[in-house]
């Protein structure tokens, strides 16, 4: 069994893995880039009116012939587009293995974002599975991520094997998953391709979300106005901390009509905010923007089945000491009632990254200035030092290669007593 890293080694995004034997091959993860070969945000607007020969030769697409001629099949880790977004490129010649949660968020996503993945032969499998692909063997494990549904991958073929540890993390919502993981693994993998977001980022022990529930608490009750947070509506731990802290504050959680359908596709799936065919405690906006793109592209029903739960602006201005907002900037009209009522909290509840994004700074600009107090409540959805260890203890690697870090020179003194394999991206390696 061979493997190469097509992008990974050296960047945060984009990942891609090749695996193959003699007779097979797959690929795990095809991701967009979140950074240019320099370091710089990529745009992927680059990718507009592109052709796969194009995004190859400009080096974004990674060259795989297996893929080319659909003979490989791809696994995806979970629903981030650093791990997905370029698999559209593929998934129509390919088959497409992923958790069903998954297959729903991307579905999703092409509904409400420019992102258009179709997946037409998709396969589900479910975690702790074995399954085969030819002559390797894949099992699944469910992880602890900020993403919804994301998994790691045990792959084994001619008597080798291989850990892919996917993005992770063990202090959100579901750390259960990683215990149950540990007493289920019962090999020593030869190779352990390990995430290294926070690595290099002093990355001490993370505040969980049992915590941050406590600091929405805190604030909430503080508060004496409206408390707007600006967070992912992809992120569902952090959803049911907020939709947990309104709860036992007597605060109303006001979302909008994308956030209540990602709650909406979900709830089969895990216990969120959203029980059988209503909801509880919640009420829906209509952002005129997003209104408009659903009447464009006929997507009305993303509306209409919410009408029931609206709230309007009117409610908005009555009710506001009562309300948590979550908002985004390309929310104007609901952005001016809110800033207009001129006393509350803004809580930025996302990566400190994005803060260096003109919108989002300007977003956030906007509601000081307006009186708001500003706060910061987020931890990371990546593995700290301590679940990393965790990681390396359960699989016992014989070597460790870093991926998905910027920090790979840094492994070493992170785990003393183990053997890091340093490879850069398009090495071929034997297992």
């Amino acid at each position: 069994m061979n493997f190469k890293i097509h992008r990974g080694t050296n960047e945060i995004g984009g990942s891609c893995v090749e695996v193959w034997t003699e007779n097979t091959g797959i690929v795990i993860d095809l991701g967009l880039p979140l950074v240019n070969p320099d370091k710089t945000q990529f745009n992927s607007s680059e990718l507009k009116g592109k052709s796969t020969a194009d995004l190859i030769k400009s080096e974004i697409l990674p060259s795989i012939p297996g893929l080319d001629d659909g003979k490989y099949e791809i696994l995806i880790s979970h629903a981030h587009q650093d791990h997905y977004g370029l698999l559209g490129y593929y998934s129509q010649k390919c088959k497409v293995h992923l958790g069903k949660a998954t297959h729903e968020i991307i579905k999703l996503s092409g509904v409400f974002t420019p992102s258009k993945t179709s997946i037409p032969n998709s396969v589900y499998f479910e975690s702790g599975k074995k399954f085969k692909i030819n002559d390797i063997t894949i099992t699944p494990y469910l992880m602890d991520h900020s993403a919804f549904d994301a998994y790691a991958f045990l792959i084994q073929a001619d008597g080798k094997s291989l850990f892919y540890s996917g993005d992770f993390r063990t202090h959100g919502r579901k750390g259960k998953a990683f215990e149950w993981f540990k007493k289920t693994i019962k090999i020593s993998v030869d190779y352990l391709l390990l995430e290294g977001t926070t690595v290099g980022n002093n990355s001490h022990q993370s505040v969980t979300e049992t915590e941050l529930e406590a600091n929405f608490i805190e604030i909430f009750k503080k508060t004496q106005g409206i408390n707007v947070v600006y967070t992912s509506g992809q992120n569902i731990d952090r959803l049911v901390t907020i939709f947990r802290a309104c709860r036992r504050t007597g605060k109303k959680m006001v979302i909008d009509f994308y956030i209540a359908s990602v709650l909406k596709v979900l709830k089969d799936f895990a216990s969120i905010p959203y029980t059988s065919d209503k909801f509880n405690e919640l009420s829906v906006f209509f952002p005129k923007f997003l209104c408009n793109k659903a009447k464009k592209n006929g997507n009305e029903k993303y509306m209409n089945q919410f009408r029931d739960y609206k709230c309007d602006k009117d409610t908005i201005k009555q009710d506001y000491k009562d309300i948590v907002i979550l908002m985004r900037p390309s929310m104007i009209g609901f952005n001016k009632v809110v800033k207009d009522i001129g006393e509350g909290s803004f809580i930025y509840s996302m990566w400190k990254g994005y803060l260096r994004d003109i919108k989002t700074a300007e977003f956030i600009k906007t509601f000081k200035s307006a009186g708001f107090n500003y706060e910061y409540v987020h931890t990371s959805g990546h593995a700290d030092s301590k679940a990393l260890q965790d990681m390396v203890d359960a699989t016992n690697p014989k070597y460790i290669v870093p991926i998905h870090t910027f920090a790979k020179d840094q492994y070493a003194s992170l785990f003393p007593s183990r053997t890091i394999k340093m490879v850069n991206d398009g090495d071929v390696i034997s297992v």
